[in-house]
Protein backbone atom coordinates (compact mmCIF):
# COMPACT_ATOMS: atom_id res chain seq x y z
CA UNK A 1 0.00 0.00 0.00
CA UNK A 2 0.75 3.96 -0.45
CA UNK A 3 0.65 6.28 1.63
CA UNK A 4 0.44 10.01 1.68
CA UNK A 5 0.65 12.51 4.82
CA UNK A 6 0.68 16.26 3.72
CA UNK A 7 1.60 18.87 6.54
CA UNK A 8 1.96 22.90 6.78
CA UNK A 9 -1.09 24.24 6.20
CA UNK A 10 -2.97 26.84 7.63
CA UNK A 11 -3.91 30.48 7.89
CA UNK A 12 -1.94 33.01 5.66
CA UNK A 13 -1.73 36.72 4.70
CA UNK A 14 -2.45 38.24 1.23
CA UNK A 15 1.21 38.82 -0.12
CA UNK A 16 2.53 36.51 2.93
CA UNK A 17 3.78 32.71 2.65
CA UNK A 18 2.95 29.07 3.37
CA UNK A 19 5.25 25.86 2.70
CA UNK A 20 3.75 22.80 2.57
CA UNK A 21 5.06 19.04 2.71
CA UNK A 22 4.04 15.49 1.77
CA UNK A 23 5.94 12.22 2.24
CA UNK A 24 5.25 9.31 0.67
CA UNK A 25 5.45 6.05 2.02
CA UNK A 26 5.43 2.53 1.21
CA UNK A 27 6.33 0.57 -1.99
CA UNK A 28 6.42 2.20 -5.31
CA UNK A 29 9.00 2.89 -8.07
CA UNK A 30 11.50 5.85 -8.15
CA UNK A 31 9.81 6.76 -11.44
CA UNK A 32 6.75 8.79 -10.95
CA UNK A 33 5.52 11.83 -10.45
CA UNK A 34 3.89 13.93 -7.63
CA UNK A 35 2.00 16.98 -7.16
CA UNK A 36 -0.07 19.20 -5.72
CA UNK A 37 -4.12 19.90 -6.09
CA UNK A 38 -6.59 21.84 -4.85
CA UNK A 39 -10.14 22.09 -4.07
CA UNK A 40 -12.39 25.16 -3.21
CA UNK A 41 -15.97 24.80 -1.67
CA UNK A 42 -18.50 24.10 -4.70
CA UNK A 43 -15.15 23.53 -7.33
CA UNK A 44 -13.65 20.60 -8.75
CA UNK A 45 -10.26 19.35 -7.60
CA UNK A 46 -7.84 21.12 -9.95
CA UNK A 47 -4.14 20.79 -10.72
CA UNK A 48 -1.70 23.39 -8.62
CA UNK A 49 1.63 21.64 -9.74
CA UNK A 50 3.38 18.57 -10.36
CA UNK A 51 7.35 16.89 -10.36
CA UNK A 52 8.88 14.09 -12.08
CA UNK A 53 11.70 12.10 -10.24
CA UNK A 54 13.63 13.71 -13.15
CA UNK A 55 13.22 17.25 -12.02
CA UNK A 56 10.85 18.24 -14.35
CA UNK A 57 7.92 20.64 -13.53
CA UNK A 58 4.54 21.76 -14.41
CA UNK A 59 2.54 24.78 -12.92
CA UNK A 60 -1.38 25.72 -13.69
CA UNK A 61 -1.08 29.05 -14.99
CA UNK A 62 -2.63 31.26 -12.18
CA UNK A 63 0.45 29.91 -9.61
CA UNK A 64 3.30 30.57 -12.09
CA UNK A 65 5.88 32.94 -10.74
CA UNK A 66 4.16 32.35 -7.10
CA UNK A 67 4.49 28.60 -6.04
CA UNK A 68 7.57 26.84 -6.26
CA UNK A 69 7.00 22.77 -6.48
CA UNK A 70 10.43 20.57 -4.88
CA UNK A 71 11.60 17.11 -4.10
CA UNK A 72 13.63 15.39 -2.23
CA UNK A 73 13.99 11.79 -3.63
CA UNK A 74 15.88 10.14 -0.74
CA UNK A 75 12.71 11.12 1.51
CA UNK A 76 9.95 10.69 -0.89
CA UNK A 77 8.69 14.12 -0.01
CA UNK A 78 7.31 16.71 -2.44
CA UNK A 79 6.78 20.51 -0.97
CA UNK A 80 5.18 23.69 -2.24
CA UNK A 81 6.45 26.84 -1.38
CA UNK A 82 3.75 29.49 -2.00
CA UNK A 83 4.69 32.74 -2.55
CA UNK A 84 2.53 36.05 -2.77
CA UNK A 85 -0.65 34.51 -1.51
CA UNK A 86 -3.40 35.81 -2.27
CA UNK A 87 -7.51 34.88 -0.99
CA UNK A 88 -7.99 33.19 -4.39
CA UNK A 89 -5.82 30.85 -3.00
CA UNK A 90 -8.02 29.37 -0.62
CA UNK A 91 -8.68 25.51 -0.94
CA UNK A 92 -8.34 22.69 0.50
CA UNK A 93 -4.84 21.00 -0.95
CA UNK A 94 -4.07 17.06 -1.93
CA UNK A 95 -0.74 15.58 -2.58
CA UNK A 96 -0.92 13.34 -5.37
CA UNK A 97 1.41 10.19 -6.63
CA UNK A 98 1.55 9.04 -10.09
CA UNK A 99 2.82 5.84 -10.62
CA UNK A 100 2.44 2.29 -12.39
CA UNK A 101 -0.41 4.48 -14.16
CA UNK A 102 -2.36 4.45 -10.76
CA UNK A 103 -3.27 7.77 -8.73
CA UNK A 104 -2.53 8.30 -4.69
CA UNK A 105 -3.73 10.62 -2.80
CA UNK A 106 -2.90 12.50 0.45
CA UNK A 107 -6.00 13.56 3.12
CA UNK A 108 -6.10 17.34 1.98
CA UNK A 109 -4.36 19.62 4.66
CA UNK A 110 -6.80 23.42 4.41
CA UNK A 111 -4.94 26.50 2.95
CA UNK A 112 -7.10 29.87 4.21
CA UNK A 113 -5.68 33.06 3.15
CA UNK A 114 -7.16 36.28 4.52
CA UNK A 115 -7.03 39.35 3.14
Amino acid sequence: QVQLVESGGGLGQAGGSLRLSCAASGTFSRFNRMGWYRQAPGKQRDLVATATYGGSTNYEDSVKGRFTISRDNAKDTVYLQMNSLKPEDTAVYYCNLFVATRDYWGQGTQVTVSS
